[in-house]
């Protein structure tokens, strides 16, 4: 796999400090701009994938750090300051001139699909959506999935606990499972389908998906 060049921007927002990881295409035609969760950073396996394999379709990628990331702390504050944070980041990541379709995993997700429409973002990308808390399939943020108004893909570990795809409703969106994953997108040992091939069906899925966005 060709060598993708990685540069860094460090952006101020209201909530401090925060850290874009441009991983550019020779040609790009759209920007990819995907958050971790509330639970790690930008080394997650599947940001990571997808910042190795994206440029080759044309696609640069921007793996956006939050700025209690950046900041060291282990706690992600409360969702409107994530939001506020994002919104602040947004003319960096549109600085490029290109289409930015809006994404991240779990906690990330969730920022993209509130604030996509408002920000102008062309497609949402929600990997791991939490669509409940483990265990509590009754308080369900549906609403901020299918409130995104855009085009949205979501990829979900097929044993998430956060929600399996079964548990998904209806609506404009698209889903494409992980076979077996957990919401680290991590698969088993024991599964019939290895980590890599995991990661293949991430990265040519979403690949697939944005080609069609046109």
């Amino acid at each position: 796999m060709t060598e993708i060049d990685r540069t860094t921007e460090t952006v101020e927002t209201g909530a401090g400090a925060a850290r874009i990881t441009w991983c550019a295409a020779p040609r790009a035609r759209l920007v990819l701009a995907v958050s971790h969760g509330a639970g790690g950073g930008i080394e997650a396996r599947d940001l990571q994938a997808l910042a190795r394999a994206l440029p080759a379709h044309g696609v640069t990628v921007a793996l956006v750090e939050q700025p209690w990331r950046v900041a060291g702390r282990k706690l992600a504050p409360a969702p409107k300051t994530l939001d506020a944070a994002w919104r602040d980041l947004w003319p960096a990541l549109a600085a490029p001139g290109l289409p930015v379709v809006a994404g991240g995993r779990s906690a990330g997700a969730r920022v993209a699909c509130r604030t996509a429409r408002e920000l102008g973002a062309v497609a949402v990308l929600a990997l791991s959506f939490p669509l409940h808390p483990p265990g509590r399939p009754e308080r369900s943020r549906a609403d901020e999935l299918l409130g995104a108004g855009v085009p949205t893909l979501v990829v979900q570990g097929g044993n998430d606990p956060f929600g399996k795809p079964e548990e998904f409703p209806e609506g404009p969106y698209r889903l494409v499972e992980v076979e077996y994953g957990d919401h680290g997108l991590a698969v088993p040992k024991r599964a019939p389908t290895g980590q890599d091939e995991a990661l293949g069906v991430l990265t040519d899925g979403v690949a697939a998906w944005i080609t069609s966005l046109g």
